[in-house]
């Protein structure tokens, strides 16, 4: 099966935050579908994850929802997903969200965002995950963790070229097109970690 080439998006599930971070997920859909691509994500049905799937929906695109079986359980998912893909725990749910896509873009969100977030990082240093990985810095939600991820190379945690495990947008458009960047390829010819 020829699977349509996908980018995956990271983001709050919760509805109780400022309606612009929403916006910047529901243009963040309507980007990716607007560049040909589906979209990958946890499938939930609220907050930025909904917001996304909305946006892209809208102009037709083409939505894969990842869910643990507990949570299509509990009807979490989104209505209105073109394709659920139902994993037995949150761990087969984060490898399937790479597996699937090209790229990754963490909109704002809180710790299980966090979480996906450093791990794609990770993943990206160990050279298990190849695609680029754009932090969606709205409104500079994401300021202090860019702040910590410098303070870590200015202790010796981190190297400085891990900066280019990762790419800062400040708009939907913008994380789209840094997503769609050519990877350079000698950044996983030489260890980097």
């Amino acid at each position: 099966m020829n699977q349509q080439k996908a980018i995956t998006v990271y983001g709050a599930s919760s509805e109780q935050i400022d309606p612009a971070y929403k916006e910047a997920a529901f243009n963040l859909g309507r980007e990716i579908a607007r560049a040909g691509l589906a979209l990958v994500c946890g499938g939930g049905k609220a907050g930025l994850m909904k917001a996304a799937i909305d946006g892209a929906t809208e102009l037709g695109g083409h939505t894969i929802g990842v869910l643990p079986q507990f949570m299509i359980d509990n009807n979490w998912q989104h209505p209105r997903l073109s394709e659920m893909i139902a994993t037995p725990d949150m761990h087969t749910r984060k490898q399937t969200m790479a597996n699937r896509s090209i790229a990754a873009i963490a909109c704002p969100g809180g710790c299980g965002t966090f979480e996906e977030l450093t791990e794609i990082i990770t993943w990206r240093q160990l050279n298990l995950y190849r695609g680029q990985v754009v932090i969606l810095n709205t409104l500079g939600y994401y300021d202090p963790l860019l702040r910590m991820l410098d303070r870590a190379i200015d202790q010796g945690f981190m190297r400085a070229d891990h900066r280019r495990l990762y790419f800062v947008a400040s708009t939907p458009e913008e994380a789209v097109e840094m997503a769609l960047q050519p990877v350079d390829p000698a950044l996983f010819s030489q260890k980097i970690h």
